[in-house]
């Protein structure tokens, strides 16, 4: 453990943004399997309201700097292209 007061402030900071971070990521896993859970039912509806609330996860977590733009450009793009091959 740290002894300066600066040290143990960072410490503490890093782990709040390590559990801010986690729990973001987390949240955009768990939409983005049901964006292609929905697709492989073939359900156009569902997918497309999933892959609302999933593009809206990414984007807010881009913004937070959790994902790099492009990351975050590459698994909308991805989640799209799912989306659209559905009859």
């Amino acid at each position: 453990m740290a002894n300066i007061k600066s040290a143990k402030k960072r410490i503490l900071v890093a782990k709040k943004r390590e559990e801010r971070n986690k729990a973001a990521k987390s949240k955009v896993k768990t939409l983005v399997k049901k964006v292609e859970a929905a697709s492989k039912a073939g359900d156009k509806a569902a997918a497309s309201e999933a892959l609302l609330a999933a593009t809206s996860a990414i984007d807010k977590a881009t913004s937070k700097g959790i994902y790099h733009k492009k990351t975050a450009s590459r698994k909308v793009s991805r989640l799209n292209l799912l989306v659209n091959k559905i009859d």
